[in-house]
């Protein structure tokens, strides 16, 4: 059991992590961006690199989840556990995750209404919103915001069960995995096919990165040291840990990679457990590893592009939500030519428009916009003078 000392212990801020969820959105707009190349382009000499880009960056969501977990658990962990705090917790989450959830999937059907759907009625589309926001499937991205939803409705209840046993922790990782799969078998082998609906909109698809996040979380203030490649940390043990973790990442990453492309290049047929697994090992490791790099980025880059770097990451919930807009928009006007380096261009062109449009539409809004929260969420509070960033006092939560 913490002690009275350990509970009122405050926290030191991680601005690192702004730069994790940068690589992070950074991983959305590279999937996102490239899916219908992988279809339109299955001919071209350059899949690989499409294919590359689309799966190897497949890491935001569970990077995300990941980071989420981490921050809720690092903030959390040392504080009671009360009435105040469930209240000022789940305050946070109606304010800065369900309003902004509710308003862009409101905004995601009125544009498809607008742009498919224009002789549907009032009533149907009511009826439609109501179905789709309570099942995460207003648009394509917003599973996430929901799947997160029902890992804050259980927080309390991790929370509560590792501050009252804190030998749990140490089986968080373990157990994470172990739910994670457990879900995965009973839904392949054990429930009538085809399964869940929606597998990957429930909770259970990504609990090895939750709990992996609680872990770390918590005990992040004795292991940032295995964590933090420098100088000042190196012993032998850390440095061969250190290749490991980075040569299965890598071969976790093609692994993943080579299934995809033989699946839509080769028409090759794999056991679905197989994509699971290096997936999930995959999305495992590049948690640690973008935690990993981003402290060596912050140390390595110039100080103007972490501080540009760092501001794409505390508005990444709101490029997030925003950036689907962009590419339907863009691809409502497709390049009709034959010419490769143009269609390769345009490709480049989506992605582009993705990150700076929502970077620069979320900038405003969180420099100029009154009320912002209620789109975007818990934007970062900033002067208006060009480049400045006020700090959060309390670490950024999601």
């Amino acid at each position: 059991m913490t002690t009275a000392s350990q509970t009122l212990q405050k926290r030191d801020n991680i601005p690192q992590l702004l730069l994790v969820r940068a690589m992070a959105i950074i991983g959305v707009l590279s999937v996102h961006s490239t899916s219908f190349a992988t279809v339109d382009m299955v001919n071209s000499n350059y899949f690989f690199l499409y294919n590359f880009f689309n799966i190897f960056m497949k890491i935001g969501t569970t990077t995300f989840i990941f980071l989420s977990s981490f921050v809720l658990f690092y903030n959390y962990y040392t504080r009671p556990l009360d009435k105040r705090l469930l209240g000022g917790f789940y305050k946070k989450r109606l304010l800065y995750i369900i309003i902004p959830y509710l308003v862009f999937s409101l905004f995601y059907l009125a544009v498809l209404h607008f742009l498919y759907y224009p002789d549907r009625s009032l009533s149907t589309e009511i009826e439609n919103f109501i179905d789709k926001a309570l099942t995460g499937k207003a648009y394509t991205h917003l599973y996430f915001v929901y799947i997160n939803i029902q890992f804050y409705l259980m927080f309390p209840l991790f929370l509560w069960l590792m501050k009252k046993y804190p030998r749990t922790i140490k089986w968080a990782i373990p157990a994470g995995i172990a739910i994670q799969w457990a879900f995965f078998i009973i839904n392949k082998h054990v429930l009538p096919a085809p399964g869940v609906p929606n597998r990957g909109s429930w909770s259970f698809s990504y609990f090895s990165y939750y709990l992996l996040g609680a872990a770390l979380g918590i005990y992040y203030p004795k292991i940032k040291e295995w964590i933090i490649i420098a100088r000042n940390h190196i012993t032998n043990a850390r440095v061969a840990a250190w290749v490991a973790l980075w040569a299965s990442w890598l071969a976790a990453g093609l692994a993943h990679v080579y299934l995809y492309y033989e699946t839509r290049l080769h028409l090759k047929s794999f056991n679905t457990t197989w994509f699971d697994l290096v997936w999930n090992l995959h999305g495992l490791l590049t948690a640690l590893v973008l935690l990993q790099l981003a402290f060596v980025m912050s140390k390595k880059l110039p100080k103007v592009l972490t501080k540009v770097t760092s501001r794409l990451g505390a508005l990444s919930f709101g490029v997030y939500l925003i950036h689907p807009f962009f590419l339907l928009l863009y691809r409502e006007y497709p390049l009709l030519t034959g010419t490769a380096w143009l269609l390769h261009l345009w490709y480049l062109g989506g992605f582009a428009l993705a990150l700076i449009a929502s970077w620069i539409v979320v900038g405003f809004f969180a420099r100029y916009v009154p009320f912002n929260w209620i789109a975007f969420g818990n934007l970062p509070k900033t002067d208006k003078r060009p480049s400045r960033l006020v700090t959060p006092a309390r670490q950024q939560e999601m």
